[in-house]
């Protein structure tokens, strides 16, 4: 039977929003409270980010709903299990840099308010952006859970948008955040330690 590709969905959602409200408090009690809502000083470019992402991502149950309902076989067993396995690599990654840095927002932006500077710790000494990495293994995790080939076109963009992203917040906090330069200095990676 072909698996219900939005109650997957929303299935995984739920996991991802129960393991951040289990662990993180447990190691960075206050970031949970920041990261509600969006905040004054966020980037201009990054509402318009926001708005392609979820754009992006949200196509991802959609396409997989669209191949389901086109009655073309499910994924093999073996790619559902090799998705559930990025899944929860990409959320123990991404939760793990979250626990790390106190200043990890939902929106970029400079935390004036909150003596924002750099962290360098856990994570942060081999890439400058763990969180994205956790984020784009997490979403390459969903064409296969939902058991769709198609959906892998709409993952390809929001990872694309993602990674974007990362380029455009460097760009940032080069510019706005005392002690980046040092820090990409010394840790030259954005995103995958030896390589880029």
């Amino acid at each position: 039977m072909t698996p219900d590709p939005w109650a997957r969905f929303l299935g995984l959602i739920l996991i991802f929003g129960f393991a951040q409200i289990v662990y993180v408090p447990l190691v960075n009690p206050d970031i949970l409270q920041h990261r509600m809502g969006l905040k004054k000083g966020t980037e201009a470019w990054d509402w318009v980010w926001v708005g392609v992402f979820m754009l992006a991502f949200i196509a991802i149950p959609v396409v997989a709903d669209i191949d389901a309902s086109s009655g073309l076989e499910p994924l093999p067993l073996w790619a559902v299990q090799t998705g559930f396995v990025f899944f929860f690599l990409g959320l123990a990654i991404f939760l793990r840099a979250m626990g790390e840095n106190p200043f990890f927002e939902k929106t970029v932006r400079i935390q004036h308010e909150r003596n924002h500077h750099v962290i360098d710790t856990g994570q942060y000494r081999f890439v400058r952006h763990p969180g994205y990495v956790g984020l784009i293994i997490w979403v390459a995790a969903f064409p296969p859970l939902l058991g769709s080939t198609w959906a892998f076109i709409p993952a390809a963009i929001t990872v694309l948008a993602i990674v974007i992203r990362t380029a455009l917040e460097d760009r940032t906090l080069h510019r706005k955040l005392p002690g980046y330069v040092e820090y990409a200095e010394r840790v030259r990676f954005r995103l995958i330690p030896g390589a880029w």
